[in-house]
């Protein structure tokens, strides 16, 4: 009954903490006079002392307020609390002292003697520790013995569950109770490790879940396959089962295992795939010894790349960005992470569209490689700026482009998009121009038979998962704000891949390209956004009428569905089954130069104009719920006349 009570109670209110406190310090002086007096009640009120007791406890209280002994947490009570305590005693003490040389001695009331004081000092000490030590010695007796615990069950009876196993019941304050584990493994089936009974996870797995009364599942296999790992969250999630993950062994801090590394599932964990099979003999090959460098290298994609590219043989690395604190912020990881490779890492902050600084990068460093991840990628945000995306994702790709050739790059790999096919807004247009302006000038270097010619190489990605101001982040922070999740049209698709993967795409891109490729990941099947939305609910054991979903509308030039090629566009394989080349149209460089340094060199053109250009170098580009698409009118209403 009393631990019943004991796990109802939350942190107490602090008038409650004060008055305990007071009342503990009133008990300290009564105790204090009585055996200074032999608890001899005549004599008691012979000094009186009832003066000395109210006295002393309006000197605690004083001092409490003072010294704000009440401020800390009593389950959670330390040596700062106690020190606290010893000094808000010390304080009483002194007050009550003073009172009674400089106040009462004046009237020639001498009732609290010295002997007293010095004995209520001890016990108000004494007893104001104590409590909050019993206190905080009760929660925790009962967070080990009493306090329910959630029932799990670990998918996996090999080693890494075995050790999680005794991970979990070797934490006295876990809150976890292993109760059986699940394997696929038919010869493991109704065997017992240390006791607990090992059920078949590919039968009847629902009902052993009922019979067992599984709160949570820990899925403690590596290797298991995406389409098995969403088929057994599934069937967890329909009995609201809370799902967790232990990392591989690799991904251990300093090699040992502990409670704190086991984490929640995340939406991310099943929306990726197997890993793609690169050879990396060939990448390692093409980067031995070379200077690499990255822009953008402090953005999602930019970063990954740079913790790839460190994995392998480099002589140096110059990772570029603008953007101060990101770039300070990647500094600090990766001179943690690859502390043997600190005298490789070069952290240049510069912008793209800088032309004279970039010049005077490419002149210091004479880079090998170059990989191109710098521009602006938010749809919304892109739409209301379209002389930045120009200036950032056109000129600045051009400029980057046009230093690679001239200082002589081996190779310029570029990241790209899936919304440069059919585009239908201003970032996915800009894309386009800056996959032309590439593309084009490979051709044109190539043709011009020069002793070296920079291989121009161009990658498409659909969706990361996971970066700066993406969905999955969003739907986070709006899970745990209350939500409600916002989602701009039922239909919404859109591709996902996560960012290693996505990596792994760029640096093979970067030792298969010859030149003029632009390469395509083979990205599964496309996913509708409302329905991400409703698995992360569930992953976070929460239903939609916890958190609500809101149909908001399309933003400025979003599409409903995203494409991988345009209707006159094909793809040719290569020697990976899973990346593609696209078969696109190609234009004459020297029109495409004029073209785009018209449209990039005059800061005082309107908005409007600069599309209409844009629109006029990409004429599959047609603006969706956009000011731009009366652009589109006009151009339909000048064909018909």
């Amino acid at each position: 009954m009393f631990f019943k009570l004991l796990s109802s109670l939350k942190i107490l209110p602090r008038w409650i903490i004060v008055i305990i406190d007071i009342t503990l310090i009133l008990i300290s002086s009564l105790i204090a006079y009585s055996l200074r007096f032999n608890f001899d009640v005549n004599e008691l009120y012979r000094v009186n002392f009832l003066y000395g007791v109210a006295l002393f406890t309006l000197a605690g209280g004083i001092s409490i307020l003072a010294t704000r002994s009440y401020q800390g947490i009593i389950r959670y009570t330390n040596m700062e609390d106690s020190i606290r305590i010893f000094g808000t005693c010390t304080i009483t003490t002194l007050i009550a002292l003073v009172f009674q040389l400089i106040y009462f001695g004046s009237l020639n009331l001498f009732f609290l003697p010295v002997s007293v004081l010095l004995i209520s000092y001890a016990l108000s000490i004494i007893f104001l520790v104590s409590y909050r030590v019993l206190v905080k010695y009760l929660f925790t007796y009962y967070t080990q013995n009493f306090k329910k615990k959630s029932n799990i069950i670990l998918f996996g009876a090999g080693n890494s569950g075995r050790i999680t196993q005794q991970i979990l019941e070797h934490d006295k304050g876990s809150r976890f109770k292993v109760i059986a584990f699940l394997d696929d493994d038919p010869n493991k089936i109704g065997k017992k490790i240390n006791g607990l009974k090992i059920y078949s996870a590919k039968k009847r797995l629902e009902t052993t879940f009922e019979e067992l009364n599984i709160h949570e599942l820990i899925i403690c296999v590596q290797n298991l396959s995406l389409e098995r790992k969403n088929e057994i969250v599934k069937k967890s999630l329909k009995r609201k089962i809370k799902i967790r993950t232990v990392p591989p062994a690799d991904q251990w801090v300093e090699g040992t295992f502990s409670l704190r590394q086991i984490k929640d599932l995340r939406v991310e964990d099943l929306l990726g795939r197997a890993p793609i099979s690169l050879k990396d003999a060939n990448i390692g090959r093409e980067l031995k010894g070379k200077s690499i460098l990255v822009t953008g290298a402090a953005g999602s994609i930019g970063s990954e790349i740079t913790r790839q590219v460190l994995e392998y043989d480099i002589r140096n690395i110059i990772m570029v960005d603008q953007a101060e604190t990101c770039l300070f912020d990647l500094e600090e990881e990766l001179k943690q992470k690859f502390k043997a490779s600190s005298d490789k890492m070069n952290f240049v902050l510069a912008d793209i569209r800088n032309l004279e600084r970039m010049e005077k990068i490419f002149l210091h460093y004479q880079p090998n490689i170059v990989f191109h991840a710098a521009a602006y990628k938010h749809v919304p945000m892109v739409e209301a700026h379209p002389y930045e995306a120009i200036q950032c994702n056109i000129k600045g790709t051009m400029q980057i482009a046009d230093l690679s050739a001239k200082f002589k790059v081996e190779k310029f790999v570029m990241i790209s998009t899936d919304k440069a096919v059919n585009p239908t807004n201003v970032m996915g247009a800009s894309k386009r121009v800056a996959e032309i302006y590439v593309q084009s000038l490979n051709n044109f270097m190539r043709s011009s038979q020069s002793e070296h010619n920079t291989q121009f190489i161009t990658t498409r990605f659909g969706n990361v998962l996971g970066s700066n101001g993406s969905v999955i982040p969003t739907f986070r922070k709006q899970i745990e704000k209350g939500g409600p999740l916002t989602v701009t049209h039922k239909e919404v698709t859109r591709y996902f891949m996560t960012i290693p993967e996505a990596c792994q795409l760029v640096l093979e891109a970067g030792s298969m390209g010859k030149g003029g490729e632009i390469f395509m990941f083979d990205m599964g099947k496309p996913i509708k956004i409302v329905d991400l939305a409703k698995l992360m609910i569930k992953l976070y054991g929460l239903t939609e009428e916890d958190i609500k979903i809101e149909f908001t509308g399309l933003r400025p030039g979003e599409k409903i569905k995203e494409e991988l090629l345009t209707s006159d566009e094909k793809s040719l394989p290569t020697y990976h089954s899973k990346i593609t080349i696209a078969q696109v149209t190609e234009y004459d460089y020297l029109e495409v130069h004029r073209s785009i340094t018209e449209l990039v060199s005059d800061p005082r053109a309107e908005e409007f104009e600069l599309v209409s250009k844009m629109k006029s170098l990409v004429p599959e580009f047609k603006s969706n719920v956009s000011r731009f698409s009366a652009l589109d009118s006009r151009s339909s209403s000048a064909i018909a006349n």
